[in-house]
Order: structure tokens, then sequence, then C-alpha cells
């Protein structure tokens, strides 16, 4: 079973270390599920739809490997609905939705956030799961090309998450440790930068990083190459290379595909000013052996 110090690793080792160990969980449970009924059957399918689902994240986010996570979730959502778990469905169901999301399809991202919110109704889904969902619609949005759309949603979020608590509502599960408010800021702060918001976007994420825990090395890595994307935007390529350069200092501390990919879209964003000494420097530190290796295995 994943329990709260597996989750807590995720966000503090290497991801492709404990992938192994996420999928010798998967293979037990799957395994098993042979051989128990009643109870004990719904326990472990339980059990075996977590572990999946955070197969699933590694594989996606931090391993990109979009073809596995998508066959990965599909078990998990087999396990969930072996366990009758209407919200670890709708959790599964969402983050398939970032699949096509993140590959401009938007219709099948659109479909896929529809069952997710359909199973999150079902599941009583309290007020932090759904404006989680509207934060994952919100970047599927972004990704296929429609900030405006993304800040809608983003700003119904917000007030879903101000709003008075539904006494009927479901609490948060355990497992869902991956949104917050502050995070809820950062996917905002992102998608500000697509819309050409620059001055709210800065604003946005300075506040991101002044509250995000020390734990959150990841999406302190993600932040900081948004700011740098803010830099850049408005031609300061000295202020865009300071931010990149932080964002690399995390990143060789708590590796993340994503974070990287930051940086990569930054240094696209400052190829005007190539040859100027600090770009030439970020080259320098992004081309180090780890990263260069980590960028070919890709």
């Amino acid at each position: 079973m994943i329990t709260a110090a597996h989750r807590r690793l995720y966000w503090t080792v290497q991801p492709a270390h404990m992938h192994p160990t996420v999928v010798e969980h998967m293979r037990l449970g799957t395994a098993l599920m042979a051989e128990t009924t009643g109870v004990a059957r719904i326990t472990l399918a339980r059990a075996l739809a977590e572990s999946s689902l955070m197969a699933g994240r590694i594989e996606f986010f931090d391993l990109q490997d979009a073809g596995v996570a998508a066959d990965t979730y599909v078990r998990a959502l087999q396990a969930a609905g072996e366990a009758n778990d209407a919200l670890l469905g709708a959790a599964i169901l969402a983050h398939t939705a970032f699949i096509p999301g993140w590959a401009g399809e938007r219709t099948r991202a659109q479909e896929r956030m529809c069952a997710a919110r359909s199973y999150a109704r079902r599941g009583r889904a309290g007020a932090e799961f759904r404006a989680w969902l509207d934060a994952v619609e919100a970047e599927c949005e972004t990704r296929c090309g429609n900030p405006r759309t993304a800040l809608n949603l983003l700003q119904h979020a917000e007030e879903v998450l101000t709003a008075e608590s539904d006494a009927d509502a479901a609490p948060t599960p355990e497992w869902m440790d991956w949104f917050s408010p502050i995070r809820l800021a950062a996917f905002k702060g992102n998608t500000q930068i697509r819309a050409g918001h620059y001055t709210q976007a800065r604003t946005t994420l300075l506040a991101v990083l002044d509250e995000l825990p020390a734990s959150a090395g990841k999406q302190r890595a993600v932040v900081l190459g948004d700011l740098a994307a803010v830099a850049a935007a408005q031609r300061n390529p000295e202020e865009a290379c300071e931010w990149a350069m932080q964002a690399l200092g995390q990143l060789s501390v708590t590796w993340y595909a994503t974070g990287m990919d930051r940086v990569r879209e930054v240094r696209t964003a400052l190829h005007p000013w190539n040859g100027h000494p600090r770009v030439t420097e970020l080259d320098d530190a992004m081309f180090g052996w780890r990263a260069t290796v980590s960028a070919l295995q890709r």
C-alpha cells in the first residue's frame, strides 16, 4: 500500500528512483486481487488504484512517457472501479485529461474532464477537490491555446475555495496531496504568462514563491522557470537568466522534467540575446553533464 511516507518521498527524492518501488506495489496488488474477496478485495483494490495513480503521475510528469502513463491510468481506473471509489475515479480521469490536453487535443481533454466531474459529483467531492478539477481543466485549456477560458476556470476555482463549506461534502482524501490554494496560484501565474498578462503573472508568482513550503522543491523549480519566462517576455535577459539559474539550482537538488522544460522554453525565448554574457553563462549551466545526459535520455 502507498503510505503517507511514500507520498512525501515523491516530492523530495528523484521520482524515477521511486518508480520501480511503486510498480512493484502494483504488481503485488494485481497478483493478490485474484485471491481475495469481500471487504479485503475492496481494500486491496483501493490501494492498487492509489499505487497506479502515483505510478502514472511519475510516468507522465517526471519520465515524460505519456503512452505508458495512459496504460497505467487505465489499470488505476479499473482498480478504482473494483473499490467503487468515485473520488479516486475522478482523480484518475482528471489525470488522463492531461495527456490529450498537453498534446493540444482539446475535445478529448474536455471529454475526460466531463467524466471526471461526473465521478466527483457521485463522490460528493469537497471544495478543494472541485477547485483542483478547475485547475486541471484550466491547464489543459492553456496548453490548447485558450488562456482566457483557463483564467475564467481559475477564477471559479478561487471562488469555490473561498465559499462556505458544504456540510454534505466528502473530506479531501488523504492521497490527494498535490493541490492547495498556493498551487492554484502557481497554475494561475503560468496561465497569466500565456495570456500575455506579464505584470500580473510576476505579482502572482512572486507571492507563490514566498509561500511555497520548503518541501515543494519541484513546484519551486517550475515557479522560478515561470518568473524567468516573464522576464524574457519583458525583454529583460539579465533578470530572465537570473531566475533560470535559480531554477537550475533547484533542479540540481530536486530533478523535475517539467521544471527543466520551463527553463528550455526560456532559453528559446532568449535567442535574440545569444552572445550576451549572462545567456552564455546560462548555456554553460544548462549543458552541464547531468542536464545534458538527462536531455539525451528523453
